[in-house]
């Protein structure tokens, strides 16, 4: 039994040989893995470190992509101005009178001579056949005073051979002569009698025609400003009497009355192409031309008036609009319908990679290689077929080193 008991107790005797040897196997363990993620990381570091990552922002300039079009890329400058009918007119009556007739509005088309619109004219009627009538009545009375005038002829002429020969007394004579002098003065008095009739008619005619308020050319009625029932009166003549009926422009006589400034109106001269652009359409751009460079300035705003011809027009163009002139050294390609861009970049933020033009786009403090096409100039721009979109910013000049990934910080302008 004590050899049992023994035996057991030698069992459970402390090995510490075999401890040491499972401590020193955890301890390398555990600086295996402690060099190896120190080794690791470092490779990393090495690697963001010379991609960019990890290295300091690169100051730079940028230039923002633009979309343009091609006249605004030949643009010598700017000017303000309004749309002013060149050929317009505040049509009023000639005469005094109510107006009875308007048969125009706002937007009509008129014809050279059309009658717009009548006053009341029945007083003006009457006098007219009044005067008619009494024209008729002196071309009536005339034939008799012929008649009489030719009867009268014939008698004189026959007392004057007699009373050569004799053959009558010289009391008959003198009573064929003054019957025929009074002859001659009847027919004389009848045929002013009708002229004075007949310019009587003419002047009844013209106060008739005085009535009528005809369109001065081919045009558009602008504005309506008198009504049937009022009384108008020319020039506004008359108290409380409006003056014009109605206003109308011939819309093809259409320019922009731009002011330039006197500094910068060397620059401009007659025949210059220009963009106009209206603030109520400003996707559509119409071309034009500088008509005139009105000779005066004016003192209290130091600008010239300078008017623009439109080369281009539609219906939608209508007077007092607001526009926008560009001055061009160049007439542009776009006709009056065009209203597409291009893209355009400056042409130090192209270079070239492995023959292949980049540009380097900056997106939330970085920059990335970006292939770019070219497809030509505008003006001191490049155009951009492809690779570049409208708002990018890009990179001017940018440093041979220059690689995707590379921090950046761009420069206050």
């Amino acid at each position: 039994m004590a050899d049992s008991n023994a035996a057991d107790l030698s069992k459970l005797r402390i090995d510490r040989h075999r401890d040491s040897e499972t401590n020193n196997g955890a301890s390398i363990s555990k600086y295996f893995f402690l060099f190896g993620g120190i080794a690791v990381a470092a490779v990393v570091i090495f690697f963001l470190f010379f991609r960019g990552t990890l290295a300091s922002s690169v100051e730079v300039q940028t230039f923002t992509v633009t979309a343009i079009s091609s006249a605004q890329a030949n643009a010598v400058l700017t000017a303000s101005g309004y749309v002013v009918a060149q050929r317009q007119a505040a049509v009023a009556s000639k005469g005094t009178g109510r107006l009875e007739y308007l048969g125009v509005e706002e937007g009509d088309q008129v014809k050279a001579g059309e009658i717009i619109a009548r006053l009341e004219h029945s007083d003006v009627a009457a006098a007219l056949a009044q005067a008619k009538a009494n024209l008729g009545a002196a071309k009536a009375h005339l034939p008799q005073s012929q008649a009489d005038l030719q009867e009268a002829t014939i008698q004189y002429n026959r007392y004057k051979q007699l009373v050569a020969e004799q053959l009558v007394p010289r009391a008959d004579f003198d009573a064929a002569e003054a019957r025929y002098k009074r002859a001659v003065a009847v027919v004389t008095a009848d045929s002013a009698a009708i002229r004075s009739a007949a310019s009587a008619v003419r002047s009844a005619e013209v106060a008739l025609e005085y009535t009528n308020i005809r369109a001065p050319f081919d045009g558009t009625v602008l504005t309506k400003n008198a009504d049937v029932g009022e009384i108008v009166a020319p020039f506004g003549s008359a108290t409380s009497a409006r003056a014009a009926v109605v206003s109308i422009a011939d819309m093809s006589s259409l320019e922009v009355e731009a002011d330039v400034s006197e500094s910068n109106i060397q620059r401009i001269k007659p025949g210059q192409p220009c963009e106009i652009v209206l603030d109520a359409y400003q996707e559509t751009r119409y071309p034009g031309v500088v008509s005139k460079i009105v000779p005066t300035a004016d003192r209290a705003k130091a600008t010239v008036m300078t008017k623009i011809k439109f080369v281009q027009i539609d219906a939608r163009v209508l007077p007092e609009m607001s526009a926008k002139v560009t001055f061009l050294s160049q007439a542009a390609a776009e006709s009056i319908t065009s209203s597409a861009k291009k893209i355009a970049v400056s042409p130090a933020a192209i270079v070239s990679r492995d023959g292949q033009k980049v540009a380097f786009v900056v997106r939330e403090g970085s920059v990335t290689e970006t292939s770019v096409e070219i497809a030509g100039t505008l003006g001191n721009l490049l155009e951009v077929r492809s690779g570049l979109a409208e708002g990018n910013q890009v990179v001017l000049n940018p440093p041979e080193n220059m690689a995707t990934g590379m921090k950046v910080k761009v420069a206050a302008k």
